[in-house]
């Protein structure tokens, strides 16, 4: 008996279709029929064969790399972003917190809703564009965003779900074409910074911001290390301050709240000298909370806090910030005011947020010519690059300001 011929499948245009292909007689539209792992029949779609039969190979790739396509193509990277926090234990209350902070404010809205799948190094790359341009973010903030995405496409990797980190070199492109000092923080000049405290000094609703802001401004600690401070870690005999904690605030599940955590790192825990301005605000300070009674409040055992609000509790970062704001802003309505009255050019404080008070206190450091390696103990600085970015920039502004003083007394040209 002879065996009957199998009749091969054709295309309109006469070509072999093989296996799972097919063509639509309404529309012309090719079709790759397959079965993924779970059992289900699925479809891939295209208007012309050879991009179908392309389409085709990068599933049996994905498959042969043992990746689910399926699954793969409904993972977001909102998903993606929860599994990822889910699985880092060790992390630290404070980095949890920025991670989460960052990624709520700028990712989970918009670009967060994109299957890792569909998501290219273009369009990682138009997303921070985006935030720089639209959004007037700093490069900074911009280097934080990429530290939270970065590692969740690096998971999804390790996972199967795609072969490649879209994230990667992005942003070191963007820095490239941005230009090096786009975003960088600079420093309150002398006199901004003498006009920012005489404006505590002076206005009696801010002064009961003068002993945090001398603390800032005098020693460089960090928020959440000037705000954890308990009388304690004041040695007024010996007139230093040992830092070996920090009040981190955070938010989770839409609750706001304080956790004390250890530095960093080993950097992080040192003794800060007090010059005789800082001395003087804590001990009046020390003398008034004497006589009208000491901060009750406290947080996972640690009490007795030097600074805290009209409730008692502890200063969140963003209320310094709105106090900061409200004191330069203050300033500035008065100085412009005086300055007029005076027929003088008006010294206008920027704005500035409470990270600039620490920079400030770096820079006046590194302007008296103090050796960098005091200089990054005193700082914290886990590494002394830190320290050295910021002392290159205030020596190129010395050498600037001292050539633009000989070119005003002597005529080269």
């Amino acid at each position: 008996m002879t065996k009957a011929k199998v009749k091969q499948r054709k295309d309109s245009k006469g070509r072999v279709l093989q296996k799972g292909e097919s063509q639509r007689k309404l529309d012309g539209m090719y079709i790759y029929t397959y079965v993924n792992p779970y059992g289900k029949r699925r479809y891939v779609y295209s208007k012309d064969l050879f991009t179908l039969r392309e389409k085709e190979q990068e599933l049996i790739k994905a498959q042969m790399d043992g990746l689910d396509y399926y699954v793969g193509g409904h993972a977001t990277i909102n998903m993606t972003f929860d599994r990822y926090m889910s699985t880092k234990y060790n992390l630290r209350e404070t980095t949890r917190s920025n991670y989460l902070y960052m990624f709520n404010r700028f990712i989970r809205a918009d670009f967060g809703n994109k299957f890792l799948t569909e998501v290219k190094y273009t369009d990682v790359k138009l997303f921070y564009y985006h935030l720089l341009n639209e959004k007037d973010i700093a490069i900074n903030t911009l280097d934080t965003i990429h530290t939270v995405l970065h590692p969740i496409f690096d998971m999804a990797v390790r996972d199967d779900i795609i072969r490649k980190n879209p994230t990667d070199g992005v942003l070191a492109e963007i820095k490239r074409n941005s230009g090096k000092n786009k975003g960088i923080r600079h420093a309150l000049t002398i006199e901004q910074q003498q006009a920012f405290m005489d404006t505590i000094r002076t206005f009696p609703e801010y002064y009961h911001w003068y002993p945090l802001f001398a603390t800032l401004l005098g020693t460089g600690m960090r928020i959440g290390e000037c705000t954890g401070l308990t009388w304690n870690d004041i040695d007024f005999k010996k007139r230093c301050i040992s830092v070996n904690h920090a009040a981190t605030y955070y938010t989770r599940n839409g609750v706001a709240g304080f956790a004390i955590s250890r530095p960093k790192t080993e950097a992080g825990i040192r003794q800060i000298p007090m010059m005789d301005a800082v001395y003087n605000a804590l001990k009046n300070e020390y003398d008034r909370q004497k006589k009208d009674g000491f901060c009750t409040y406290e947080l996972d055992g640690v009490s007795g806090f030097i600074f805290s609000n009209k409730l008692g509790l502890l200063h969140n970062p963003h209320c310094v910030n709105l106090a900061i704001k409200r004191i330069y802003e203050a300033h500035n309505a008065r100085e412009i005011i005086d300055a007029k009255r005076e027929h003088r050019e008006p010294v206008i404080i920027p704005h500035f947020s409470r990270h600039v008070l620490r920079h400030t206190f770096c820079s006046r450091l590194c302007e008296s010519d103090m050796n960098v390696k005091v200089i990054q103990e005193i700082m914290g600085h886990k590494n002394v690059e830190t320290t050295l970015d910021i002392y290159t920039e205030v020596n190129y502004n010395k050498k600037k300001d001292s050539l633009e003083e000989l070119a005003s007394k002597m005529q080269f040209f």
